[in-house]
C-alpha cells in the first residue's frame, strides 16, 4: 500500500531526535493527531508535553472496565491540573456481555485465544473508533519496554488503520522517563511504584522483579516474544 508522505522523507524533515519539537511539527504539518494514553509513564509525559506547550491534540483513553481504581485516579488528577478533559472510549456492551456470558469473565486465563478475543473487543475495537477521521495518532511506545519493540522506529506506518504512527520516545531509556517526571511534577500512577512498570487491564497486569523485562508483568502466562494486545503491529516501510 503506498501512502504520501513516505516515512524516509518524514524522518528526514521532522526532528525525530526531539519529542517536543516533533510533537508540535507533526501537528502543524499532519492534520488531526491523537494521542492514544493508557496513563502509563511515558503517556504521562508525553500529555504533559501537549498540554504545557498548549498544542491541540486530542487525547484519548480506552477504558477497558477492567482498569485498576489507580488509573482512573491518575486519569482524574491529571484532568484536573492539565484543564482539559479526555476522549473517552468503551468498548461494545453487547459484545462484552455475549463474551462473559459464553465464556466468564476470567476467560483469558484459559487460553490465548480468548485472550486476544478479549483484547479485540476491550481495546482493538474501540481503537478504531477512537482514530477515525485522524490523519495520525502517537503513542508512548519505546524500545527498552519489551522484546516485541527493540526495533521501534519513531515514525510508523499503521497498516491497520491507515495512518502514520508516532512514537516520539522510542529511543528514551526507563531513567529519562522517570527523570522528566520528577523535574517536572508530573502525576503518575502510583501502582509505578508498588513494582507495576506496566500497567494495563486488572486481571491482566501484576508487579514485577527489579531486572525484570519492563512488560513482563502483562499477560505472565505467555510467550513473551509474542504478547502485544492487538493494538500496536509493527510492519516493515516499504517506501
Amino acid at each position: 500500500m503506498t501512502h504520501s508522505p513516505s516515512i524516509s522523507e518524514l524522518n528526514n524533515r521532522l526532528p525525530i531526535d526531539d519529542p517536543e519539537k516533533l510533537l508540535y511539527q507533526i501537528f502543524n504539518q499532519m492534520g488531526p493527531i491523537t494521542l492514544a494514553s493508557s496513563l502509563g509513564a511515558e503517556d504521562q509525559v508525553l500529555t504533559h508535553m501537549i498540554r504545557s506547550a498548549d498544542l491541540p491534540i486530542s487525547i484519548f483513553v480506552l477504558d477497558t472496565g477492567r482498569l485498576p481504581q489507580e488509573t482512573y485516579s491518575v486519569m482524574s488528577k491529571t484532568q484536573d491540573l492539565y484543564r482539559f478533559k479526555y476522549q473517552v472510549f468503551f468498548p461494545q456492551t453487547e459484545t462484552v456481555q455475549a463474551m462473559v456470558s459464553d465464556h466468564g469473565p476470567n476467560l483469558f486465563y484459559e487460553s490465548i485465544e480468548f485472550r486476544k478475543q478479549c483484547c479485540g473487543i476491550r481495546k482493538v475495537e474501540p481503537l478504531g473508533r477512537a482514530l477515525a477521521g485522524k490523519s495520525g495518532w502517537i503513542t508512548g511506545q519505546r524500545r527498552e519496554q519489551a522484546i516485541t519493540r527493540t526495533q521501534l522506529d519513531v515514525i510508523e506506518w499503521d497498516e491497520a488503520h491507515g495512518l502514520l504512527k508516532f512514537n516520539p520516545l522510542a529511543a528514551w531509556t526507563t531513567e529519562q522517563v522517570w527523570t522528566y517526571i520528577k523535574t517536572h511534577s508530573i502525576p503518575y500512577n502510583i501502582l509505578h511504584d508498588r513494582g507495576f512498570p506496566s500497567i494495563g487491564c486488572a486481571p491482566c497486569t501484576r508487579a514485577v522483579k527489579p531486572g525484570d523485562d519492563l512488560r513482563s508483568g502483562r499477560w505472565w502466562w505467555e510467550d513473551p516474544d509474542k504478547k502485544e494486545c492487538g493494538l500496536h503491529i509493527h510492519t516493515e516501510e516499504s517506501q
